[in-house]
């Protein structure tokens, strides 16, 4: 059975962009997700010049750890798929050269911008890691943060308490409130 072990951060900065390797443009959408911790996520753009969209599956697994399935599916289904989703968010992924793990960093896209998380996938979950200077507060298993949750409620629909905390963990401000490390 598959596993995914991740941990993920809030990014501050722009300190990763010279460790980049790679950048992809993603859509995916969500076709279910359920209480149980259960998704259904199409994703297109991973593949570029592959001629195929993603199928994942995902379910809560223990600690940190989730059971993950990924089928790679056409492009045109993947279209199909992302068409009928509910749910959708876009982001740039940029794939990063570092020791510890695979290392992603996501820039979010409207709803979500301006959102940078940092993730890592880990071949165990009492893997050591040296965390880069640039990712500020751990998020991981903040379900509020996951992708799924962001395309039912983006940044920009959180309340502006709870907004102004991630913008703050990040070094931003949210124009609509004034500084992130003020008050309005």
């Amino acid at each position: 059975m598959a596993l995914e072990i991740e941990r993920r951060f809030l990014v501050r900065g722009d300190g990763w962009r010279h460790q980049l390797r790679w950048s992809r443009q993603l859509q995916q959408g969500y076709l279910t997700r359920a209480a149980a911790g259960v998704t259904v996520r199409v994703r297109l753009g991973e593949d570029t010049g592959s001629g195929q969209a993603r199928l994942t599956i995902k379910a809560a697994a223990a600690g940190i750890a989730r059971h993950e399935f990924e089928y790679p599916i056409p492009a045109a289904d993947g279209e199909a798929l992302l068409a009928l989703a509910a749910h959708r968010l876009s982001k740039t992924r940029h794939r990063l050269d570092l020791p510890g793990g695979d290392w992603v960093v996501d820039v979010f896209e409207p709803p979500n911008a301006p959102l940078v998380l940092a993730e890592v996938e880990l071949e165990r979950a009492d893997q050591p890691l040296v965390v880069p200077p640039w990712c500020s507060l751990e998020v991981t298993g903040r379900l509020e943060l996951s992708n799924a949750s962001l395309s039912i409620t983006p940044l920009s629909q959180w309340p502006a308490a709870e907004r102004r905390a991630v913008l703050v963990a990040m070094d931003l401000s949210d124009p609509a409130m004034g500084p992130a490390g003020g008050s309005s």
